[in-house]
């Protein structure tokens, strides 16, 4: 295995982790990277080794506290402007829809949560800041997806056994500007997602309302689809008026 090849299966190790939210075993991990068990043991000693996974109780792995480091840098670097504008747009969509909103960012071929808003109902959908899921799962990350450069488009779908439907389903987000899932993240869980754009009609986040199936099929999907499209026009259009006043010297 050359060096690139190396780095690769090691990330792939630490999105493994981080996808399924729990603890791992050594033989879980190199069944889900389709590594060789022995492969798996000389990594995660080396990842073990510098912080970044640690080992539980009876032998099983999780993400080590290095792992806040960098979450931190990532934070420290990301655009302040996308978490200062989105906050209050998120808190008031939450508070209209009823439902927890998620706003997430594409990370290769992940989707990232890096913000949300959890509904004060009984019942809800929590999604904490940093999950990570598959692109091609979930209303955030299709959105996200659908309207990223076919080349992502291209090694996202590389990764599927059967690409097909995935697809066609982002065919439809594209023709309806929306992506509506059922029982994808959970099986008890709707989202609809709609794309977040940069001041320069680039791709950059997706902003999402998910809940309960049951009371968000009660609903009325084409208005709550709207309301979000709204909510995800403020950001893109706040977006837009900071770089504009940016590069005009604060001048509109």
């Amino acid at each position: 295995m050359g060096e690139a090849q190396t780095l690769a299966k090691a990330l792939d190790i630490l999105f493994a982790i981080a996808a399924t939210g729990t603890q791992l075993s050594v033989s879980e991990i190199a069944s889900q990277v389709n590594i060789p068990e022995s492969t798996a043991y000389r990594l995660l000693r080396t990842l073990e080794q510098n912080g970044i996974v640690e080992r539980k109780i009876k032998g099983k792995i999780s993400l080590g506290f290095r792992i806040l480091d960098l979450a931190r840098c990532l934070y420290q670097e990301m655009d302040r402007e996308l978490f200062i504008i989105a906050r209050p747009i998120m808190e008031g969509l939450t508070e209209e829809c009823g439902e927890t909103s998620v706003l997430m960012v594409r990370s290769g071929i992940h989707a990232v949560c890096i913000q949300s808003v959890e509904s004060q109902r009984a019942i809800r959908f929590s999604l904490p800041n940093g999950r990570i899921l598959p692109l091609h799962v979930s209303a955030s990350g299709k959105v996200i997806l659908a309207f990223e450069d076919k080349t992502v488009i291209e090694q996202v779908l590389a990764h599927i056994g059967d690409p097909g439907p995935v697809a066609r389903d982002l065919e439809t987000i594209r023709q309806q500007g929306c992506s509506i899932t059922v029982a994808e993240i959970d099986q008890d869980v709707m989202g609809i997602g709609v794309p977040v754009y940069d001041a320069y009609g680039r791709i950059m986040a997706s902003l999402t309302i998910a809940g309960p199936v049951e009371r968000m099929q009660k609903q009325d999907l084409a208005a709550l689809a709207q309301t979000v499209r709204q909510a995800a026009g403020q950001i893109s259009g706040r977006l837009q008026h900071q770089e504009t006043s940016a590069a005009s010297g604060g001048k509109v």
